[in-house]
C-alpha cells in the first residue's frame, strides 16, 4: 500500500550506471509502487534508462559517479551534483555506489542538510584501510548507512558508527523468476548427458586490481580452476563451466583466464561467455561455486534459490546466506586445496547437499523477496527524516 500524499517522500537515488546493477532498479520499482517519488541519477545512453523510466522512476541521465581517472574534473561534476539536488529538492538523497557517495558528499559538503543515505552494495572499500577512512572522513552529520551484509554492518560499528545512523537490507530480487525453471537446457547446449557432472561458476571476470595488492582477479577464477585439477583426479567425468565474460571490456584479462583453464583443465574447463539465459542453464549444475575474494552475498543467491548445492568462500556477505552445514559450504577464500574439498565433499553425498540446497532455497526466498526489502528501505527513509524533526 502506498504511503498517504502527505507523508510521500522525495528521493534522488544516484547510480552509476545505466548498463549493470539491476538489484537498484528493482528495488526502486518497488518504492515507485510504495508511493514514493523517485527520481534516477545515471549516466545516458545504456540499455537501462527506458526501464527506470517504465518502472515510473523520473530519470536524469548525468554521470556523477567520482571522477577518479580524471580528478580535474571534479569541480564540474560537483556542480552538476549541486544543480540537480538544487532543482529537485529532494527529501533524500540514496546513493548506491561508493564513487557516487564521494561525489555527492564533495559536492554539496558536509553539512549540507538534505540526509544522505548511502546503501553500501559490497564490502570491498571497507577492506582497504585508506578506502575506508577516505569514506568516512567525507561523511557529514546528514549520512546515514544501510550495510546489505552483517559483514558490512559491523565493519561500520567497529569503525565507529553510532547504531542510529546504520541500518541493514538486503538488496531483494523477484522471487517469481525462480519457480518452475525445467532442466536440460544446459546439457543440451554441451552435448553431455546426466552422467556428466557440472561444476559451476556464473560470474563476470574482473581483472586484479594491483594498487590493492591483487594478484588473481577478485572472483576467484583462477582458484577454481586450480581447484578443479584436484577435483577432476576423483571424479574424471567433472566439467567446470564458466558462464560470464569480461567486465568493462577486460578482454585481456578473460583471454588470461580462459588460456589458463584449457592448460590446467583441458576439456574439463568449458567457458560460455555473457549470457542472457543463465536462469534457464543453473538448474543443471551439480554444484555452483562462488569463489570470491571479497563479495557481498553475490551469486549464492541465485543459486540457492535454483535449489543448486552450493560452495562459497568465507567472505563478507556470503556466510549470511551460505551457512556451513547448513544451507551449503563454506570454504576460505584463495585456498584452491580446501576449495576442492569442499566441491568433492559436495559431489560425494548429493543427496545431503540438495537437502541442505533445500533450506538455502527457503533462507533466500525469506531474506531477499525485493517486496520485502523494500519496505524495510522506505522504513529506513521514514527514520532517517524523523531525525530531524
Amino acid at each position: 500500500m502506498a504511503w498517504p500524499e502527505r507523508e510521500r517522500l522525495k528521493v534522488l537515488q544516484l547510480v552509476k550506471t545505466s548498463v549493470g546493477a539491476t538489484w537498484a532498479l528493482r528495488q526502486i520499482r518497488e518504492l515507485v509502487k510504495l508511493g514514493v517519488e523517485v527520481h534516477v541519477a545515471l549516466p545516458p545512453g545504456g540499455p537501462l534508462v527506458p526501464r527506470y523510466e517504465a518502472e515510473g522512476a523520473r530519470v536524469h541521465t548525468v554521470q556523477l559517479d567520482f571522477p577518479a581517472k580524471t580528478p580535474w574534473r571534479l569541480p564540474r561534476v560537483s556542480k552538476e551534483m549541486r544543480n540537480l539536488v538544487s532543482s529537485i529538492r529532494p527529501d533524500i538523497i540514496h546513493s548506491h555506489f561508493v564513487g557516487t557517495t564521494f561525489t555527492a558528499r564533495l559536492g554539496l559538503g558536509r553539512n549540507h542538510p538534505v540526509p544522505r543515505v548511502f546503501q553500501v552494495p559490497g564490502p570491498l572499500h571497507l577492506e582497504h584501510a585508506f578506502f575506508r577512512e577516505a569514506e568516512l572522513l567525507t561523511a557529514g552529520r546528514s549520512d546515514y548507512w544501510v550495510a546489505s551484509s552483517e559483514w558490512t554492518r559491523k565493519r561500520y560499528l567497529a569503525s565507529g558508527i553510532s547504531q542510529n545512523r546504520l541500518f541493514l537490507s538486503y538488496y531483494g530480487v523477484d522471487l517469481d523468476g525462480y519457480r518452475g525453471q525445467r532442466k536440460g537446457k544446459l546439457r543440451e547446449l554441451l552435448r553431455v548427458d546426466s552422467s556428466t557432472i557440472l561444476v559451476g561458476m556464473v560470474a563476470y571476470m574482473y581483472p586484479p586490481k594491483r594498487y590493492l595488492g591483487q594478484t588473481r582477479g577478485l572472483k576467484g577464477h583462477e582458484d577454481l580452476i586450480d581447484a578443479m585439477s584436484w577435483v577432476v583426479k576423483k571424479h574424471p567425468n567433472a566439467r567446470c563451466v564458466f558462464i560470464g565474460g569480461a567486465w568493462n571490456n577486460a578482454f585481456l584479462y578473460e583471454e588470461r583466464v580462459r588460456a589458463y583453464g584449457k592448460k590446467k583443465l583441458g576439456e574439463h574447463a568449458l567457458f560460455l561467455g555473457t549470457r542472457d539465459d543463465v536462469s534457464e542453464l543453473y538448474p543443471d549444475f551439480d554444484v555452483a561455486v562462488h569463489p570470491s575474494h571479497s563479495e557481498n552475498v553475490g551469486g549464492a543467491v541465485e543459486s540457492l534459490l535454483h535449489g543448486v548445492p552450493t560452495v562459497a568462500t568465507n567472505v563478507g556477505g556470503l556466510p549470511d546466506l551460505v551457512r556451513h552445514g547448513k544451507t551449503g559450504w563454506l570454504t576460505s577464500p584463495r585456498d584452491p586445496k580446501k576449495l576442492a574439498e569442499a566441491i568433492s565433499a559436495t559431489l560425494q553425498n548429493p543427496t545431503h547437499s540438495r537437502q541442505m540446497a533445500l533450506q538455502g532455497e527457503i533462507l533466500a526466498r525469506q531474506m531477499f523477496d525485493v517486496t520485502t526489502t523494500a519496505r524495510q528501505v522506505l522504513d529506513i527513509y521514514h527514520t532517517v527524516t524523523s531525525h530531524g524533526r
